[in-house]
This record gives C-alpha cells, structure tokens and sequence, in this order.
C-alpha cells in the first residue's frame, strides 16, 4: 500500500526521541536528591497529568517550560499531601533542565522533520494540554505539520477518535497513512485499529504490561533518525537525501 500521509506522536515521540516523560522526570527526582520511591512517583505523576488535563492550570499560550513548572508543582503538591517534606525551590532548576533537554532532541529532529514534510503531509496527533500549537511555535517547528490534532484526554486507554480525527486531516484512507509514536497503548494499537500502517519508536517507555509480546506494530525504530531510512524502504519513490 503506498504511503501518502504521516500521522507524528509529539510528546514522547520527537521531543525526547522515545522517552517517556514520567522516566525523564523520574532520573530529574533521583538526580535533585528528593527521596521517595518509584510508587509514589508514579502516583504524583499521574496526579499531575490529571489535573493539568482537567484542571484550568495550563493556558493556550503557555510554552513547554510552563507546562514543566505547572506538572511538577502538582507533582509536589500531592507529595506534601502524602506528607513528604520537599523542597518547592528546586522546581525551576528540574523544569529548566527537562526544558533544555527538549530543546536539543528537537534541534536533532528537526532535520527529519524537514525531509518528511517535504515528501508527505505530516499530521501532528498528541494528548496535550490544550497549548500544543504555542509550544510547537515557541520551538520553531510549526511549520513542519500540515495541522494538529490534539485531545486533553489523560485516560490511559486505547482512543481510536483522535487518528480517526488525523487521518481525516490528512484526506486519504487510513491504509496510505503511516502512524508514528511512542507509546504502544496510545499510540499504535488505536492507530492499527483504524487500519493505518504503524512504526513503534521504541526506547523508554512507562507502559509495563506484556507489550513486547504484542506484535502488532509493522515496524519498530531505536532511534527517531531511522524514521526517513524505514520509509525509503516502504515507499521506494520515497528519497531521504541522506
């Protein structure tokens, strides 16, 4: 089936080249000495990604160092809550360096971003916070994508609409669309579902169930950069250049 549009994964996928932002956050509350173990980290995570979904915290022109200072505050105020003793201060320093991690994965991306929209209508699909064109913007990589498509839902389960939404975006059948993203339950098996081709970019993810085992996605990647080289080799009219 030929490959005539490209639905992206953005969180995740191009701004940390596969990394969950749970196990980046994670290494960063290892790394600032804030004691606590996995488990409640992982539930101050997921309360922070609740309430900066349906909470009015995150606004249409908060850039993603917002975002970063908005979710690990939240992330802190659950903590204090359980009764951990933090300290509020060193909020900016993770938000910064998680910030300036982005920044360097999309400077890297940014020519694979070049090279695919050049060849194809990119659709950018993400759960977001309701911010995601100015963060596209204040990064300078709008540009790169025919439209975005973007939903608030924080729910972990299988949701077919918003590639539903991407491949109507794109204006082919979902057969000619290839889906590329990070996490296995958001990402691909809503993606498949709908009959799109599937590429995994598999690295860190914070999904732990079984998912190896699946082999459901057409094809899986370590790396964002092997994106252009698999799609040579579907589509051979399809050039990367490099």
């Amino acid at each position: 089936m030929q490959t005539r549009g490209i639905l992206l994964n953005y969180e995740g996928t191009i701004d940390t080249n596969g990394q969950h932002w749970g196990a980046i956050l994670w290494h960063k509350f290892q790394k600032h000495n804030i004691g606590l173990d996995k488990a409640a980290f992982n539930k101050a995570y997921m309360f922070s990604e609740a309430a900066l979904a349906t909470g009015d915290i995150i606004k249409p022109n908060h850039v993603f160092l917002d975002v970063l200072i908005h979710k690990i505050t939240q992330q802190f105020n659950y903590l204090t809550y359980q009764g951990y003793q933090l300290d509020y201060a060193v909020i900016d320093s993770i938000a910064k360096e998680c910030d300036q991690l982005a920044q360097r994965t999309l400077r890297k991306a940014r020519g694979i971003l070049e090279i695919l929209s050049s060849a194809f209508p990119v659709v950018l699909v993400s759960n977001f916070y309701g911010n995601l064109n100015a963060v596209l913007t204040d990064f300078g990589i709008r540009k790169y994508f025919s439209d975005v498509v973007e939903t608030t839902d924080s729910a972990s389960h299988l949701n077919t609409e918003i590639y539903e939404r991407g491949v109507k975006k794109l204006g082919y059948a979902a057969e000619e669309c290839v889906a590329v993203g990070d996490s296995y339950n958001r990402d691909i098996l809503p993606s498949k579902e709908i009959g799109c081709q599937t590429v995994w970019l598999n690295v860190e993810s914070w999904e732990e169930w079984g998912i190896d085992e699946l082999g459901i996605s057409d094809a899986e990647i370590g790396d964002f950069n092997q994106l252009p080289r698999l799609l040579e080799r579907w589509e051979p009219a399809f050039s990367t250049g490099l």
